[in-house]
């Protein structure tokens, strides 16, 4: 997969700017083009307006023109940076709207800061984006240093799995790929509660992690890895737990997930395990569809 187009949503916050540096890092990589987004919503101006006569169109138009002023800066810096070019558009209106129309292979944005993602993303703008997106969102969570040296890649086999590893080699094309695979046995704490024998569970437990690697064996082959390009690593247990504790114990970089799972429910939602990852993930996290 090739990223040709990358936009960058920005509200000249700090999060924000992590996020226009990561995507500027893309860029430089990647030989895409970069467009840099600010969209100013007047609606807290309409209680200004009740107040004051003359919070009028051409306030709006100052504030649009500020915005646009230093939407421009920020292109500057990057320029000498990172020595890439980068359009600048400033829009009043609807971020989510202007992020569903907006033509671009991918789109990267910033987490508000610690507590964004816990007490924001829920139910939030974000959330909805991310839900209704047809292209992959990085959502970044850290200051964009160096390139991408681990990507951890959370699959289930579905469809989903391989598009996810194809647009982490996409943004991270040096970076070392860890393909993680969560198994369980179906119905395994109702065994344990009725008392079923240790070693019959053991032997479930043995068959299904006997299928989860011909099933990894499978996905690599078709995602044309190498054992010098990738390496895997199978864990029983609860994938959103087992997602977070790999991230540590691999000093994963970025994760890139799917949006959806292979249930057909998380098709009107984002997925619970993508979710959950969103909001307890230290790292990036690239959100592939």
């Amino acid at each position: 997969m090739k990223i040709d187009r990358l936009l960058a949503a920005t509200d000249f916050s700090a999060p924000a700017n992590h996020a226009v540096e990561r995507a500027a890092m893309i860029t430089k990589e990647s030989g895409a083009t970069l467009n840099l987004l600010h969209v100013v919503s007047f609606g807290p101006l309409e209680k200004l307006r009740k107040l004051v006569q003359d919070a009028s169109a051409a306030l709006q138009q100052r504030i649009l023109e500020a915005a646009h002023s230093r939407l421009i800066a920020q292109a500057g810096t990057l320029a000498k940076r990172y020595g890439i070019s980068a359009d600048v558009r400033v829009i009043s209106g609807s971020l989510l709207n202007e992020l569903q129309d907006a033509s671009a292979d991918m789109v990267i944005c910033g987490a508000r800061g610690e507590s964004f993602m816990r007490h924001a993303l829920l139910g939030s703008t974000a959330e909805r984006m991310l839900r209704r997106t047809r292209r992959p969102v990085l959502v970044v969570k850290q200051a964009a240093h160096e390139s991408y040296s681990t990507v951890l890649i959370p699959v289930d086999f579905s469809s989903s799995s391989l598009r996810a590893i194809k647009q982490a080699q996409a943004i991270a094309p040096q970076a070392e790929i860890i393909l993680l695979h969560a198994y369980e046995v179906p119905f395994e704490g109702q065994l344990r509660y009725a008392s079923v024998d240790d070693a019959i569970i053991n032997e479930y437990l043995l068959a299904a992690r006997r299928e989860a690697t011909a099933c990894m064996e499978a996905l690599c082959r078709e995602a044309g890895l190498g054992l010098d390009e990738a390496r895997y690593v199978l864990v029983h247990g609860d994938p959103s737990a087992c997602v977070i504790e790999q991230e540590q114990v691999q000093s994963a970089d970025l994760i890139v997930m799917g949006k959806h799972g292979e249930n057909l429910i998380e098709e009107l939602l984002l997925g619970s395990v993508t979710k959950h990852v969103l909001i307890e993930s230290q790292c990036d996290v690239l959100v592939s569809v």
